[in-house]
């Protein structure tokens, strides 16, 4: 189930999640409960043009390549980012919309 499904139907102010909601949801607070995560899903909403290739991400983390991609991945499991292969690159994008979804299901706004 998408997070924007999730947020738009069950704010967890106004009725209780179900357990496929709560599921998906779980799937999208986990991945972005990682101090690198988080700075990862920083680093690349602030980028000029809101992408990022890899390949920039890994010095400013302090993290290894392979590490770096598994934090990747595992955002762009959550849903939080899109990934775009270009060449021997790939570039991260946020998904329009997807963190907004997260507060929407917390505050129902």
């Amino acid at each position: 189930m998408p997070l924007a499904t999730v947020a738009c139907c069950a704010p967890l102010q106004r009725e209780p999640l179900g357990a496929t909601e709560a599921a998906t949801f779980a799937v999208v607070l986990k991945a972005i409960a990682d101090p690198a995560r988080l700075r990862l899903l920083s680093l690349i909403g602030t980028r000029a043009g809101g992408e990022a290739c890899a390949c920039d991400l890994t010095e400013p983390l302090g993290l290894s390549q392979p590490t770096v991609s598994h934090h990747l991945k595992t955002l762009v499991d959550a849903g939080l980012l899109t990934r775009e292969k270009r060449g021997v690159w790939a570039y991260y994008a946020l998904v329009p919309g997807a963190l907004d979804d997260v507060a929407r299901v917390l505050t129902g706004h």
